[in-house]
């Protein structure tokens, strides 16, 4: 950043992370809708299985592409066409509810084209991060990021639940499409810096392939940055089925409805807000590997709790949610700003997008496992599961030191 960008960066960054935030809304309250519908319609752990399973096909496939396009195209004109593209599958999925066209499997494309054009959005987003905050001010920005997560999260499931109780489900819909909008509008007016090496034309499929390989050898040339992920990928595996399992143990094990549902969504929401001021004002641990790890005990805490609590007692489960909620921005917030502050401007894109393709490829498999456990042993036995993994991941990771040496650079042996 040069020197007139590093004084005047806010004027550039606040509106472009206003409008995300109101994207960020409606995409929330899509989500949650949709979601119920599913448990409301069909009560199946197979199915909220299969909806999570084709919403990270394009995380997993297309994820080493579009990084490597990123980090060549305009980042700014890839937000908005993305944007576009997920306003528009959205706004087809209001009318095919509104004419009451609506099947499982159209709910199951329109979350495949939703989720393609975020393939490409969240990694130009983060990416353009590093080239439009000064890198004192990333960890501070994660916790904000948390924070105003952790705020729609609250408002957003409140909301979605009054609003199934009084309009339709396509009304709900249409609102995605405005938040849309409104994020598209900042990106219209403000100009992004942007890197050397991009370019407007579509590379040819052996540069592009050259750049996935690159992408690949940066990342296995660190090792920390290598166990990092692969550390996220175990949890990914182990926490997720149990999270996206919720709805069914909400109604199924506490007896509970769609108000306590939101309840459940707005704890862990809550958590991330105060995690996320909490990081946000104390800055986290001297090494942010040290606060990544302390998060990540967190979560399992909070796991286990969820998964011990009695049928009778909804409300101990409330807590286990809301300190998994508070420990996530612990977990999680460092990662960003380190991959920010140490990983080439020109490499991002293909860094965030490969490390999300490689977190996400083990979603599907921890899915199509934990389902059919799900519906013969019951959810809480996965839970358990998934706590005692993330217990075992925190306090290893401790023990290993290119783990905890990572921001002291890619070259780190873990020698003395």
């Amino acid at each position: 950043m040069t020197e007139n960008q590093q004084q005047h960066w806010k004027k550039t960054f606040f509106p472009i992370w206003i409008g995300q935030g109101f994207s960020l809304l409606g995409s929330e309250l899509v989500q949650f809708s949709l979601i119920w519908y599913l448990t409301y319609q069909t009560g199946s752990a197979s199915v909220l299985a299969t909806a999570s399973f084709v919403a990270l096909l394009p995380r997993v496939f297309l994820a080493p592409i579009s990084g490597a396009l990123i980090d060549r195209w305009n980042r700014q004109r890839t937000m908005i066409i993305a944007d576009g593209l997920i306003a528009f599958a959205t706004a087809l999925l209001a009318v095919i509810f509104r004419m009451g066209w609506d099947r499982i499997w159209q709910i199951y494309a329109i979350m495949f084209i939703r989720s393609l054009g975020s393939a490409f959005h969240w990694p130009a987003m983060q990416a353009s991060m590093s080239l439009l905050v000064p890198k004192s001010s990333l960890p501070r920005v994660a916790g904000m990021n948390q924070t105003l997560r952790g705020g729609l999260g609250i408002a957003a499931p409140l909301l979605a639940a009054l609003l199934i109780r009084v309009i339709s489900l396509s009304h709900v819909l249409a609102i995605d499409v405005v938040t849309a909008i409104i994020a598209i509008f900042p990106l219209l007016l403000i100009k992004l810096p942007q890197i050397e090496m991009q370019q407007e034309k579509l590379p040819g499929i052996f540069q592009v392939w050259k750049d996935i390989k690159e992408g690949y050898q940066f990342l296995l040339s660190w090792r920390g940055l290598l166990y990092l992920t692969l550390a996220a990928t175990m949890l990914n595996f182990l926490i997720n089925p149990g999270f996206t399992f919720l709805p069914l143990l909400v109604t199924s094990y506490f007896k509970k409805g769609v108000i306590e549902m939101s309840m459940v969504e707005s704890a862990f929401s809550s958590g991330m807000i105060i995690g996320g001021l909490v990081l946000s004002m104390w800055g986290g641990f001297k090494r942010n590997m040290h606060t990544i790890l302390m998060g990540i005990i967190g979560l399992a805490i909070g796991t286990g709790l969820i998964a011990i609590s009695p049928s009778d007692n909804f409300y101990l489960a409330v807590a286990g949610v809301f300190i998994a909620g508070f420990m996530n921005p612990m977990a999680n917030g460092p990662i960003f700003a380190i991959m920010q502050t140490y990983v080439e401007p020109s490499m991002q894109g293909r860094v965030f997008s490969l490390l999300e393709s490689i977190v996400s490829a083990m979603m599907p498999l921890s899915m199509a496992i934990a389902a059919p456990v799900a519906d013969r042993v019951g959810i809480r036995g996965w839970l358990v599961l998934g706590a005692l993994g993330c217990a075992v991941i925190g306090v290893g990771g401790f023990f290993i030191p290119e783990l905890i040496h990572i921001e002291d650079g890619r070259d780190y042996s873990g020698l003395p």
